[in-house]
């Protein structure tokens, strides 16, 4: 069985990782990079547990292939907080009890982080509509939606 070698951006450092094609990048970040922050729920693309963004572009990892990473720009949850300071939706999420068992938490946090990048003051409905691709089993949204809310209002520099 051939390997392939493949040279890829992850959080703004440049790894190298040997896989087989067949690897999906889901795999190649947990047991090659050792970055596990990203989870599998289903394997199947269905539960979002395993977003990341490649290219600028939301993606469950579970259906890259590693290989498909050559070259590519990845952020995985790993790169949200800077240094020991958390991101404010990282923050956001423990203040306001919006995870429980923490499998969906990274994937929603990294589609929600693309979502405050791209519209900073979204609404309830937009929020919703941004995570759908994202589910969780413990905690009901209400908690999630309400965390991405502060979350966007203190990152346009509004008090609570």
């Amino acid at each position: 069985m051939s390997k392939l070698h493949v040279t890829t951006t992850v959080n703004g450092d440049e790894l190298d990782f040997v896989c087989p094609p067949e690897e999906t990048l889901l795999d190649a970040l947990r047991g090659r990079l050792g970055l596990s922050g990203s989870k599998e729920g289903c394997g199947t693309g269905d539960c979002g547990a395993c977003t990341v963004k490649m290219d600028g572009r939301l993606v469950c990892a579970c259906l890259v292939l590693a290989p498909e990473a050559q070259g590519a720009e990845i952020e995985t949850i790993e790169g949200m907080a800077t240094g020991e300071s958390l991101h404010p939706l990282q923050s956001s999420f423990i203040d306001n009890a919006a995870l429980q068992c923490g499998i969906c938490t990274p994937g929603i946090l990294v589609a929600a982080k693309d979502l405050l990048e791209r519209n900073p003051d979204p609404s309830e409905t937009e929020i919703r509509y941004w995570l759908a691709g994202n589910l969780c089993r413990c905690t009901g949204y209400d908690k999630i939606i309400k965390a991405v809310q502060f979350a966007a209002a203190e990152m346009r520099g509004e008090t609570a």
